[in-house]
């Protein structure tokens, strides 16, 4: 399966980008990071807009698609490893993970998310995201192949 992670945001980060890098190399399935900006001047609503058809346009054609929202699904490392699995298994060769602005996705987004996963109550910056998913596409696919790296 292929992994494109897009994020919104302009701020590029070397200690992020080498965590996001250092799951990415470990991992057997490809993972491409896209970086998404709508343009200045934008706020509310139509700056949601914005990012959302930049979000949508980066998504590849037939993908499963993945959208980071605090109102998500709470899954537990497993069951996000036996849903990706799922998603395999029944021919589905991308995976888009999308991560919203600061403001969260606008509805267009959610419609087109196959899943909405919440990574916690807690709020985390969306440098910190990029990393943390980085690492849970890695995970689920030591999961699913049995690797030790993940101990429950």
């Amino acid at each position: 399966m292929r992994v494109r992670i897009v994020a919104v945001g302009r701020e590029r980060d070397e200690a992020v980008e080498r965590i996001v890098a250092r799951y990415t190399r470990r991992g057997t399935w490809p993972v491409e990071m896209r970086i998404v900006e709508a343009k200045k001047g934008l706020a509310g609503d139509a700056l949601k807009r914005a990012e959302a058809d930049l979000l949508l346009a980066a998504v590849p054609e037939g993908a499963a698609v993945l959208a980071l929202d605090e109102r998500g699904e709470l899954p537990d490392s497993v069951a996000f490893a036996t849903r990706l699995g799922h998603w395999r298994d029944a021919g589905r060769r991308d995976l888009a993970v999308l991560i919203g602005g600061a403001d969260g996705h606008d509805a267009s987004v959610l419609a087109r998310a196959d899943w909405q996963v919440s990574l916690g109550r807690l709020t985390w910056p969306h440098m910190l995201v990029r990393a943390m998913i980085a690492e849970q596409i890695y995970r689920a696919q030591t999961i699913l192949s049995g690797h030790p790296y993940h101990r429950a």
